[in-house]
């Protein structure tokens, strides 16, 4: 059994560099964002929670930079793959990162699943793909916020976390569960 890795808030998070579809490359220690970096690690072309999620996510695109946060979506897709998803979903201007290795995923703290045949979208699930979750990182580099899910199901709404934001840039909040050892 592979041990999984538990990312703290307040420490920094892992290296993470991946391709974008459309070109450009995505690397978490060059975004310089005001206030956070949303990191949104999602399943796939295959998943039609993924494809809802996403399109809901660049519906709100200028409410997060509104809000000083860059944002991402990421998935172990190839080039192929993503720009298919990229295109299909009408993701005009999200920035979708693809080919997430999975040893990256297990430094993230993410669930790996074996593929089952096609989903509900006629489309193949690759042999292994990350579940979904989503963090919010601090200009220096630290974890502020992370949701991590073992299922595609039950996802944290984009308009709680554009709430959320609001109310801990207001009164500087601290990112809460930073401690390590009890």
């Amino acid at each position: 059994m592979t041990d999984l890795i538990t990312l703290f808030p307040r420490q920094p998070v892992p290296a993470l560099a991946v391709d974008l579809a459309g070109g450009g490359i995505f690397e978490i220690t060059a975004e310089r964002s005001r206030t956070f970096t949303l990191v949104v690690f999602y399943r796939g072309l295959h998943c039609p929670i993924c494809k809802a999620q996403l399109k809901e996510l660049e519906a709100k695109l200028d409410d997060f930079e509104t809000r000083g946060v860059a944002v991402v979506a990421i998935s172990s897709d190839t080039a192929e793959r993503a720009q298919e998803a990229k295109s299909a979903w009408g993701l005009a201007r999200l920035p979708l990162g693809y080919g997430l290795d999975l040893a990256t995923a297990r430094r993230w703290g993410l669930f790996v699943s074996a593929g089952r045949g096609k989903t509900s979208l006629g489309i193949d699930e690759p042999a292994r793909f990350s579940e979904p979750a989503l963090y919010l990182i601090r200009p220096d580099g630290t974890l502020y916020f992370g949701s991590i899910q073992t299922m595609p199901f039950a996802r944290p709404h984009f308009a709680d976390i554009l709430s959320a934001i609001d109310y801990v840039v207001k009164i500087d909040y601290p990112a809460r569960g930073e401690v390590v050892s009890v």
